[in-house]
């Protein structure tokens, strides 16, 4: 674990030497990111090795009051600490090129400063082996992420998303504090239990343990309905910062659910269909939410939820394989969750740092600015593309593997077709829905964005500075190596899948899964590579070169290039279907009169919990506060001594009555 540690030591070196760069000195920024690839490059060195151990490595060491600073490196934790070491050192990569163009004096410091902080309560989080320490990577990762998240403070929007963040974060806290409390002194001081090492009938209140924990992580997960922080704060965020938010921070919370439902030996079955149930809900709303937006990094975080459902789906199949003792089903859910954490880690990563090199070009979130940007940026259309094609689950990147695992899982379920599982045959029609809402989805952003005819006109646009499209290469590289090799990473979900089940996984259920899928990705590689040939054939060898002319526009000529699809009439319909959930607003002004003047059009999405439930509420008790304080507060000291002397006499009256 010494050089585990080494490596955090590096990073909180990599965001305290950033400190005196704001002065305008290169050299501090050059150092900052000097110490913090060589922690990230560290701590994937220690993160591997630990994997080539027998046994997990681990350090403890006495602290204060009893306590124990304890830390251990298993099998689980190193399935997400890889995705965040790779991750983190793109994003440091990436933000070289993206802070020098920040608008304010100071932002690029204090982005530098905080990065790596994030990065290291996220690695301390994932190695604390009991619930004092772990509470200490949480609360930084927390206070890191809400300092990076208000980086752009004067703007009202990013300080309501900042206050909604710090609300949910620290709600979340305070419930996990209970939770561990429920757990026992142990846990909390000395060390977590082991893997199956709890029996939910003789544990007090494990049940409450269960809620607890899938209340407190369910809100940093983005858990429908607990995901009220996270559209706004990864659309406020920097684009790096929301990469490692999404990709990694909001995995956390599926971390805390596995480790905490791996202590229990038999889970009860509703815990598992409660799981997948959230899991199916979830996914399915969340990408009809990400349908309906017009900003791309809002559209792009409400596909994170989409993809934590997902997850969900696939630790919902796990658990209820472990409670049915059904070991093939437990092993290919939790491999595919496990799998979609790390695939979803690096093409969500992607797709937000190429997303940042299209707001870095054009000044704008919004799709209805973009249009015709292939022309302009190659390369960052070609690796949008490739997370484009990632996250709908397509073969040859690595979603489809991921997607395929949880679906194996699925269908053996229903084997034999008397099962207590067959239930769980429900949730495939419902993942193929959630597919099929993500490729249309990502159709309408990528043909919006890259193709047609440019919106605006804008002179200023260009490619992203070299350090941004080597850390999109990089992640593009890494989705292509899981989906046309997924059986380099088979050791890797054999030990995270053994260390939740507390026994050897089965090895053979994955091995008979994940085969099929290297074929499938191979061959779609392979036919993508003859057409592009052919493709590139068909333009060299013809005699005449073909023209470049506007599309038939049904006898129109010349139309404007509003007249094109727009992110509402595209997504038109399916905004209709979910129109129970969605409740989009729609504004029009319409052309009246001989000679009309203008007419105007534009649709809005609200969240629904957010927007149409948690804030009036909020609205209403602070009013309500309002009117009681006015009430309250009469000026007159004998009230003010009446209202202290009926205060002790009710403590008075519980402290007998509980002595009793």
């Amino acid at each position: 674990m010494i050089p585990f540690c080494a490596s955090l030591i590096l990073l909180l070196l990599s965001g305290l030497s950033a400190i005196p760069g704001r002065r305008g000195s290169s050299f501090w920024d050059r150092l900052s990111l000097v110490l913090g690839m060589a922690g990230v490059l560290l701590g994937l060195g220690a993160t591997i090795f630990a994997l080539l151990e027998p046994r997990p490595p681990a350090l403890s060491l006495p602290w204060s009051g009893g306590a124990v600073f304890s830390l251990r490196l298993d099998g689980l934790a190193a399935v997400f600490l890889l995705p965040a070491f790779l991750l983190g050192g793109c994003g440091l990569l990436y933000g070289t090129g993206y802070l020098p163009h920040a608008g304010q004096p100071g932002r690029s410091t204090w982005i530098r400063t905080f990065y790596p902080l994030l990065l290291a309560g996220i690695a301390l989080l994932l190695v604390a082996d009991n619930g004092l320490v772990f509470l200490i990577g949480w609360e930084i990762m927390a206070m890191a992420g809400y300092l990076l998240v208000v980086s752009e403070r004067d703007r009202d929007e990013v300080q309501q998303a900042g206050l909604i963040y710090l609300a949910a974060t620290h709600a979340a806290t305070l419930v996990l504090l209970g939770m561990f409390a429920l757990l026992g002194e142990e846990a909390c001081l000395t060390a977590l239990p082991a893997a199956g090492s709890l029996n939910v009938a003789t544990v007090p209140f494990a049940q409450a343990v269960f809620l607890l924990a899938l209340f407190g992580f369910g809100c940093k997960a983005g858990i429908m309905p607990l995901h009220i922080w996270l559209p706004g704060a990864h659309a406020a965020a920097p684009s790096h910062v929301s990469a490692l938010m999404s990709g990694i921070m909001i995995k956390t919370g599926i971390y805390g659910i596995l480790r905490i439902t791996s202590f229990f030996q038999v889970p009860p079955p509703w815990w598992g269909w409660l799981i997948l149930t959230l899991g199916v809900a979830s996914g399915i709303i969340g990408v009809a939410f990400a349908i309906a937006q017009h900003d791309i990094k809002r559209l792009l975080a409400y596909h994170s939820i989409e993809n934590i459902g997902i997850i969900l789906i696939g630790a919902g199949c796990a658990l209820l394989g472990r409670s049915f003792d059904l070991p093939a089903i437990a092993t290919l859910g939790m491999a595919g969750a496990l799998l979609h954490v790390i695939n979803h880690g690096l093409f969500k990563g992607l797709l937000f740092l190429s997303a940042g090199s299209v707001i870095h070009a054009t000044g704008t979130r919004r799709m209805t600015a973009y249009g015709g940007l292939i022309r302009q940026m190659p390369l960052t259309a070609l690796f949008f593309l490739g997370g484009a094609i990632a996250i709908c689950g397509l073969p040859p990147l690595n979603g489809f593997v991921s997607e395929w695992l949880v679906y194996l899982g699925l269908f053996q379920a229903g084997l034999p077709p008397t099962g207590p599982l067959l239930a769980m045959l429900l949730a495939i029609p419902a993942l193929a829905m959630i597919g099929g809402l993500a490729l249309l989805c990502f159709a309408k952003v990528f043909g919006l964005s890259f193709l047609g005819t440019a919106r605006t006109k804008r002179d200023t646009i260009h490619e992203a500075p070299p350090s941004m499209l080597a850390a999109m290469g990089v992640l593009l590289a890494a989705c292509l190596w899981i989906g046309l090799a997924p059986l380099t990473v088979l050791p890797l979900l054999s030990r995270g899948t053994s260390q939740w089940l507390g026994q050897t996984a089965l090895s053979e259920p994955l091995l008979t899964a994940l085969a099929p899928a290297e074929y499938i990705s191979g061959a779609a590689m392979l036919l993508m590579l003859c057409l592009a040939l052919l493709v590139l054939a068909v333009r060299r060898g013809g005699k005449k070169a073909i023209p470049r002319t506007e599309t038939w526009g049904c006898g129109y000529r010349n139309p404007l290039p509003r007249a094109q699809y727009s992110t509402s009439s595209f997504a038109e319909m399916i905004m209709h279907l979910f129109n129970w959930n969605l409740r989009t607003r729609f504004h029009r002004e319409d052309a009246n009169g001989i000679f009309p003047n203008k007419a105007s059009f534009h649709s809005h999405t609200p969240d629904t919990v957010l927007d149409n439930f948690l804030l009036p509420v909020a609205f209403a008790l602070a009013g309500f506060a309002t009117r009681l304080r006015r009430t309250i507060h009469q000026g007159i000291i004998g009230i003010y001594l009446l209202y202290t002397a009926l205060t002790l006499c009710v403590f008075l009256f519980l402290s007998i009555f509980f002595s009793r």
